[in-house]
């Protein structure tokens, strides 16, 4: 079980008839959603913290603690919310380099777009990747033990791979967070 799915359950253990969303017959497309007030704040607040427990949720949104339940659960089912994280930093996992790869594939290989982004997803040094407009494909935020781990992950990983056509790598000085704002509206 992911860490996504594990943190899920805790926020939802108060419910113990609360069962899982079977992730593929939930709706990627999230664009007719329509979202009021009420689901605004909980978004808000939880995007703050997803560790927001369920009475501090329906105390920001003048609800009760029921229909706060109902109103994440909802939003959970409706793909709105994808997951619950926790944010680690990679460098306490040893882990002090981190740098973001363009790539971009071969024109014939652009059939097997979804193959090779699962591919390189797989491995431990990928956190996150983005299929992307524009002149390259994807765009990989990894992180490694030092920079020769990042030379062979970029070397073995993809530029051996006949898909790929070119790399570029960028390496990562500091990740500075944009501070959540909400509160102050």
């Amino acid at each position: 079980m992911d860490v996504n799915k594990i943190l899920y359950r805790r926020a939802m253990d108060a419910d113990s008839s609360f069962q899982p969303v079977d992730e593929g017959a939930r709706s990627n497309d999230v664009r007719s959603v329509a979202l009021d007030r009420i689901d605004h704040i909980l978004l808000d607040e939880l995007r703050r913290d997803a560790r927001t427990p369920n009475n501090a949720l329906a105390a920001a949104a003048g609800i009760a603690p029921s229909t706060a339940l109902t109103r994440v659960r909802a939003l959970v089912e409706r793909g709105v919310i994808r997951g619950f994280h926790a944010d680690i930093d990679p460098e306490a996992l040893g882990q002090g380099i981190q740098a973001m790869i363009s790539v971009r594939l071969q024109a014939d290989a652009r059939r097997r777009i979804s193959e090779f982004g699962s591919k390189i997803a797989s491995r431990k040094e990928t956190l996150n990747i983005y299929f992307i407009a524009g002149a390259d494909d994807f765009l990989v935020h990894v992180a490694t033990v030092d920079t020769a781990t990042l030379r062979d992950f970029v070397v073995e990983n993809l530029s051996a791979d006949p898909a790929v056509a070119a790399t570029e790598t960028i390496l990562i000085f500091e990740h500075i967070r944009p501070r959540n704002t909400n509160a102050d509206k």
